[in-house]
């Protein structure tokens, strides 16, 4: 018994010897500056104290930087806040949060409807069909530095897209056109993405359900419906779950392709900026916080809503069976 239970012991920690190198690896990667971001969060920021003339260190904050973007407080010289300016960054928050929402849910609808009709292109048997896979993948494949300078250099006051659509939009600059311009470009580059997920989803629905529903009967439609779509939902929905939380951390496009201007600043460009003003790393800090407290927001408000309809999806299936 005492060489069968010391191998029991062995194997059961086993499993824990193999994934302890990634574990460890993951709390000095992501665990510290989690934690460190966090701690700066409840920090001031050193700096010149305007009212009395003298450098400050800095010391603990309490919730003042969370205020600072949650209820647009800015800090007075003499000591209490304000109400932020027009134009601080402080009154801003809302404004980028409203912004980040916005191209999250336009481009993952426009993604996940676009690249549902190219996967069913892409599902078919026809000559050429490697050919094609591979070439629908090069949007995704440049990198996205790439991707923003080639869309920019097509919406310039005097570029190709103005010239076919013969108008003289300041794509770049105004507000709106500022933000389809950014969102055209994220479907073109991020659409193949969406279809290679779902093209996987489709190559796992068995063939003779669509033959058994031929000989009954079904039409295309029916067969898009009743079948596809039924035994295709767990797939789309983690894809759209994957995009999704990709699309509420956009940063390279919009900073690229309009230098981050006010009608394209997402939360990421916030963050960058705020640092950039320079002494205000603990300010920032607040705001990476809650900037991962709305991703995880979102994510857990998808898993705990897609996550059932997957899961009832799969308990109708198995009854039909």
């Amino acid at each position: 018994m005492g060489p069968v239970g010391e191998r029991t012991v062995s194997q059961r920690w086993r499993p824990w010897l193999f994934v302890a190198p990634v574990l460890l690896s993951l709390a000095v990667v992501i665990g510290y500056p989690v934690v460190r971001a966090i701690w700066m969060s409840f920090q001031k920021d050193a700096g010149l104290n305007e009212a009395t003339g003298m450098f400050e260190e800095g010391g603990p904050a309490g919730f003042d930087n969370y205020s600072h973007w949650l209820l647009q407080q800015c800090p007075l010289p003499g000591g209490g806040t304000e109400t932020c300016p027009t134009g601080n960054l402080g009154s801003q928050f809302w404004v980028a949060v409203g912004i980040t929402l916005l191209f999250a849910v336009v481009t993952v609808t426009l993604e996940a409807s676009i690249g549902l009709g190219m996967a069913m292109v892409m599902g078919k048997t026809f000559k050429g069909r490697a050919l094609l896979r591979a070439s629908v993948l090069i949007p995704w494949a440049i990198p996205t530095a790439v991707t923003a300078r080639l869309w920019e250099f097509m919406f310039q006051y005097d570029g190709v897209v103005n010239r076919v659509l013969g108008t003289h939009i300041l794509w770049q600059q105004d507000a709106w056109p500022s933000r389809f311009a950014v969102i055209i470009a994220d479907v073109w580059k991020t659409t193949p993405f969406m279809a290679l997920l779902i093209l996987a989803g489709l190559q796992v629905i068995p063939a003779d359900v669509y033959e058994a529903a031929k000989v009954d009967g079904a039409s295309a439609w029916q067969r898009f419906t009743q079948i596809t779509m039924p035994l295709l939902k767990p797939a789309l929905l983690v894809a759209v779950l994957f995009r999704t939380m990709d699309a509420l951390r956009l940063y390279d496009l919009p900073a690229i392709m309009t230098q981050g201007n006010s009608a394209t600043r997402t939360v990421s460009i916030l963050v960058v900026d705020q640092l950039r003003q320079g002494s205000t790393d603990n300010s920032a800090s607040a705001l990476s916080v809650l900037t991962f407290l709305l991703i995880f927001a979102v994510a857990f408000v998808l898993v705990k809503v897609l996550g059932a309809n997957a899961v009832a999806t799969q308990e109708e299936q198995r009854k039909a069976h």
